[in-house]
């Protein structure tokens, strides 16, 4: 991870970064919120802005045009942290009555080593009650999923997942998946469905025969971990509902993998075609990252944010024929 320039230590705040004047770059920039620990998802319901934590989801006070909170916070729930914290990212989306959050948490382990107690509450995708904090776990056995987002015609919470590794340069895929109530996806007894992994004791044939087969493969160690729909009108129709997905790219694979920003196309709430490339560049010819991908969204125009944690940048995406007509 060194290596590949991903291993900085989090800066523990939220910067806002403001485009006051529609051009497409922000020229406002402010500390939002600070003395946070290892913060990564974030969501708005209403006027109440929610913070994910590594180990804690937290509740701020937000007014429409604030470029900064000072007020403390309150926590609505604890999440998985601990001593180990092996994937520290969770990230956040709120339900779309905005009753619910939906976090995801990662696992703390590759494949179950540091023993299956360590796993409690990890390794799936928390839904919190906002009335009142209490936690359930939704959905199970998804190694390290990130990028909680709904598909527009499906109404379906949708996950990108980093897979387990040490396997080889071609196993496993990560994913993309749609995530079902009470869902097994087979982590760490199995991988894409049911097929075991002979690592991992003592076994469990009851839970792989549950295990449920993932949606859309995204590639071996391609550490997919940005995913958002498109509904907006910049790009063109044959974007509407298809899934935007940041590769934060491979630490462990030769040749390497990743490191760019796909798109998938959708039909009917499914994907319905192979992956195009959107945004790329981030490797130079000796395999060097001048960038890695990680968190995605849309703009209010309908161009594509992308969040770069090694190149520290954020990019803004548009069409070609668009962007040469400003």
């Amino acid at each position: 991870m060194s290596h590949a320039g991903a291993n900085t230590p989090s800066a523990n705040r939220i910067t806002l970064l403001r485009d006051a004047d529609g051009d497409g770059k922000s020229e406002k920039r402010s500390i939002f919120l600070e003395g946070l620990n290892s913060p990564f998802g974030m969501a708005l319901v209403g006027t109440d802005f929610y913070v994910a934590n590594t180990d804690a989801i937290m509740k701020y006070k937000y007014r429409d045009g604030d470029m900064k909170i000072d007020a403390p916070g309150v926590k609505l729930a604890d999440l998985p942290g601990g001593r180990i914290n092996h994937h520290w990212t969770k990230d956040l989306v709120a339900s779309p009555d905005g009753t619910k959050l939906y976090a995801t948490v990662g696992s703390n382990s590759n494949v179950g080593e540091n023993g299956i107690e360590a796993e409690k509450d990890r390794a799936g995708v928390l839904e919190i009650d906002i009335a009142t904090g209490s936690s359930r776990v939704f959905a199970s056995g998804l190694r390290n999923p990130n990028g909680p987002s709904w598909q527009p015609q499906s109404g379906a919470l949708w996950v990108a997942v980093n897979e387990r590794d040490e396997l080889g340069s071609d196993l496993v895929p990560d994913y993309m998946t749609s995530v079902k109530d009470g869902g097994f996806y087979g982590w760490p007894y199995s991988y894409y469905g049911q097929h075991v992994d002979v690592r991992v004791k003592p076994e469990r044939p009851d839970l792989v025969a549950k295990a449920i087969v993932p949606d859309y493969a995204l590639g071996p160690h391609t550490a997919s971990l940005g995913l958002t729909f498109y509904q907006g009108d910049l790009f063109p129709e044959s974007f509407q509902g298809g899934a935007f997905v940041g590769q934060h790219g491979s630490w462990n694979r030769k040749p390497r993998s990743g490191y760019k920003v796909i798109f998938v196309p959708f039909k009917d709430g499914k994907p319905s075609g192979p992956p195009e490339d959107i945004l790329t560049g981030f490797l130079t010819e000796g395999g060097e990252a001048r960038g890695r991908p990680v968190g995605i969204t849309i703009d209010k125009k309908g161009a594509l944010l992308v969040a770069d944690d090694v190149g520290n940048t954020v990019w803004r995406v548009v069409p070609a024929a668009k962007s040469a007509a400003k």
